[in-house]
């Protein structure tokens, strides 16, 4: 990887040796505050993001916006659709990636010329990404903890079903609360900064204080937080899932299984390369370990790449979790033929909608909805 952005950094180069980049709050800090023994030229770290992330952000908010208004729609059209907590929980997760990919097009403009939309709202557009990032992964570690109860603890979900649908709401409020308490520090540190062109760029300035004490606190929050206890907790449940699968008679089990390798596979690849580049960040943080101006900037070419690969888990979320299953594809169908998509002699066409009759058991045994 370092030699793939090597490489394209010295492709993306140019002549101006005074140019330090620094990236943006939503892609990331980066390595722009260095300090080296000579000036390092970032100026190609910062023509590579101008090429590369408008047009990659603008394909994530248009598959974002189709699969998750898709599922926003099945849940506003038809009645009495939220009946289980998963029902719930990925109601809540197309709102937060929704919102995370209104911040996108903001970030590619950054990307592009500079932020010319002042520091309130350069404050405002960082905790907003961060609050929908982490309601994100909160809500899909509620979804695995759910179908955890659902399938290893059968009897006792059957039994409890309106209690856990009124529990999956409170859940999702206290989700919200902590996603809206981790953003603090978007709050606080993102503000507008000017480079040695005078170009301004939104990005999060630190307080100085000794081995930067606040940067790797805050680097550290969203590792943990955004991705290693989640990944724990996803990794268990569905652990057990699958050895209570295997175990199983007459169960569609197959499906189920590739479902389950399918969620783990895609948030380990979109989320694991780039916290690892976090972490590589926070050490470097606390102990300067680049200080060689090329391999600083294949770095920070890397974490761009990186970065953009795990915000394709916000346009991905509704394929994993919602349209694979049975009573999503019928309910898409049965608004399809709402709206005069499709023709039909025994008079289904323009048919009144009704909510799924698939019972929980039902859709537990598709291990989706």
């Amino acid at each position: 990887m370092i030699n793939m952005t090597a490489t394209l950094a010295n492709f993306f180069s140019t002549v101006t040796p005074t140019d330090y980049y620094d990236s943006g709050s939503g892609s990331g800090s980066g390595l722009g505050d260095l300090e080296f023994d000579s000036p390092c030229d970032k100026s190609g770290v910062r023509r590579f993001r101008m090429f590369y992330e408008p047009p990659f952000y603008m394909l994530i908010v248009i598959l974002g916006f189709i699969g998750n208004g898709l599922v926003l729609w099945i849940y506003t059209q038809i009645k009495n659709r939220l009946k289980t907590m998963t029902d719930v929980y990925l109601l809540n997760l197309a709102v937060a990636d929704l919102l995370f990919l209104c911040t996108l097009p903001l970030w590619a403009a950054d990307a592009m010329k500079g932020w010319s939309f002042g520091t309130a709202l350069c404050k405002g557009i960082s905790a907003l990404y961060k609050i929908n990032f982490f309601s994100s992964m909160f809500l899909l570690t509620c979804i695995s903890v759910d179908r955890y109860i659902s399938i290893v603890q059968t009897t006792k979900a059957q039994n409890s079903k309106e209690l856990r649908l009124a529990c999956s709401k409170v859940v999702c409020v206290f989700v919200w609360f902590v996603a809206v308490i981790l953003s603090i520090p978007e709050l606080l540190f993102a503000r507008t900064k000017v480079d040695f062109e005078g170009n301004q760029f939104c990005t999060m300035v630190y307080w100085n204080n000794e081995n930067n004490q606040t940067k790797i606190l805050v680097l550290a929050l969203q590792i943990s937080m955004g991705f290693c206890i989640p990944l724990l907790i996803m990794i268990y449940c569905y652990s057990v899932i699958i050895r209570t699968l295997l175990k199983a008679k007459n169960f569609e089990k197959h499906k189920a299984l590739r479902v389950i390798l399918a969620v783990v596979t895609v948030f380990i690849i979109s989320q694991l390369p780039y916290n690892s580049l976090l972490v590589v960040e926070a050490a470097q943080a606390a102990n300067t370990t680049i200080t060689d101006c090329a391999e600083s900037q294949s770095f920070d070419i890397a974490t761009q790449v990186m970065k953009s690969l795990a915000y394709m888990h916000s346009c991905l979320n509704p394929f994993l979790y919602a349209f694979i299953g049975v009573r999503f594809r019928k309910d898409l169908e049965r608004l399809y033929r709402k709206y005069g998509c499709t023709t039909s002699k025994s008079g289904k066409h323009g048919a009144p909608l009704r909510p799924s009759v698939m019972s929980d058991t039902e859709s537990t045994m598709a291990f989706s909805l």
